[in-house]
């Protein structure tokens, strides 16, 4: 019994943060657009291009 009445104040806590985190993502915009970042995936491009690697560049001093 006794350690019901520690196991519910914890509990309460940690609803009392997910709330709190889930408020805070919310108001900083974190769902504001759900699409795009699951369509860049099958975007052919890539997002920055890459120079090809010469063999100077990779020799030492």
């Amino acid at each position: 019994m006794n350690i019901l009445l520690m196991l519910l104040p914890i509990s309460l806590v940690l609803l009392a943060l997910a709330i709190a985190a889930f408020a805070w993502a919310v108001r900083k915009g974190q769902f504001d657009d759900l699409d795009t970042p699951a369509l860049d995936i099958l975007d052919d491009a890539p997002a920055t291009p890459r120079a090809p690697r010469t063999r100077e560049a990779n020799d030492g001093p």
